[in-house]
């Protein structure tokens, strides 16, 4: 699969298929080889964050154990001066709001991070979230929604729907917001856009989801190729948070996995993902259902990275290359 339709970037002749993949290196364009810095952050990765989340158990306190570690880590983050967060407060849960050079106040970015629905949070996240401010032009509103053990995604999905519902009551046009998420933020922002359908709701302006996780039950045949090859995450982790996730859920069931949502009338969506993830499969497979059902939609595979690169922005130049094909697509759509 191949991205949509784009505005054409000048590049250099190459008449090979090993010229193209350099001329796409060079340009920081999905199709390349991966950058140096991409293939020893993966090395770093391997061995101190999937080799963590492999050993530990899956049991409540090995959760619990992973998200504390993710906060300290989280306290880490440094930010360029002049960006800007401040705390808001929703009521179940709160989010932080990241403000970067000089965004449009009257647009919006609603941001659902990832982390298996049990870690993660916007501190964490601060080095992706002051550059997406930077790239869309635009307030990042970045959710802390409810976290397992204690609570569900369907508690998750109420606080990201509690987070719209903030946007617009705060005065912003739906055609103002984009929402988006990777992973299990991915998988929440499709759920939110299937929620605010049906309750007819108005949809936001477009969406962008980062490997998303779309099926918990992690049918799709990637998990097992890619299985050695997913840097960050270890095999089988995922498909046992799915088995506690969906108890008691329909097959249906749009939480239980957007793959199996009606996509008609959505808005338009990016999506991209690593060729040795395990999630690509779940983030082609997506991508193609969208298409299919008329959502103007955009599919980005780039060779050899890590599980939402993106987010590792401060250590591969491809992360950092992410937003601009994310506010590329945002501009190409006049959004």
């Amino acid at each position: 699969m191949t991205t949509s339709t784009e505005a054409p970037r000048i590049r250099p002749v190459a008449s090979t298929r090993a010229e193209r993949r350099v001329v796409r290196a060079l340009s920081m364009e999905p199709g390349g080889p991966p950058s140096p810095q991409a293939r020893v952050a993966g090395k770093v990765i391997r061995v101190l964050l999937r080799s963590a989340w492999e050993y530990g158990p899956d049991n409540d306190a090995g959760l619990v154990a992973i998200h504390r570690a993710t906060q300290l880590l989280g306290r880490l983050q440094a930010v360029p001066r002049g960006v800007a967060h401040a705390r808001q407060d929703l009521g179940a849960c709160t989010a932080e709001w990241v403000r970067a050079g000089a965004p449009d106040e009257d647009k919006v970015f609603l941001y659902l991070h990832g982390g298996g629905y049990f870690f993660g949070g916007p501190r964490l996240y601060r080095p992706f979230s002051w550059r997406l401010s930077a790239a869309t032009r635009r307030p990042v509103l970045m959710l802390d929604y409810r976290l397992a053990p204690r609570h569900t995604p369907a508690d998750a999905l109420e606080d990201a729907l509690r987070a719209y519902d903030f946007l617009l009551e705060r005065g912003y046009a739906a055609s103002d917001i984009v929402v988006g998420g990777d992973s299990a933020g991915g998988h929440l922002t499709l759920a939110l856009l299937l929620a605010l359908k049906e309750r007819g709701t108005a949809l936001p302006a477009a969406a962008i989801c980062l490997s998303p996780w779309v099926d918990l039950l992690c049918a799709a045949d990637s998990h097992t190729s890619n299985a050695r090859t997913d840097s960050l995450i270890p095999a089988g982790k995922l498909a046992s948070l799915g088995k506690r996730f969906c108890q008691d859920k329909e097959d249906n069931d749009p939480l239980f996995s957007p793959m199996r949502g009606d996509l008609t009338g959505l808005p338009p969506m990016l999506f991209v993902a690593s060729g040795t993830e395990i999630l690509r499969d779940d983030t082609r497979d997506i991508a193609e259902r969208a298409r299919n059902a008329g959502v103007d939609t955009a599919y980005q595979e780039w060779d050899g990275l890590v599980h939402v690169f993106p987010v590792f922005c401060d250590h591969m130049p491809e992360g950092k290359a992410a937003f601009r094909h994310m506010a590329e697509f945002l501009l190409h759509r006049g959004v």
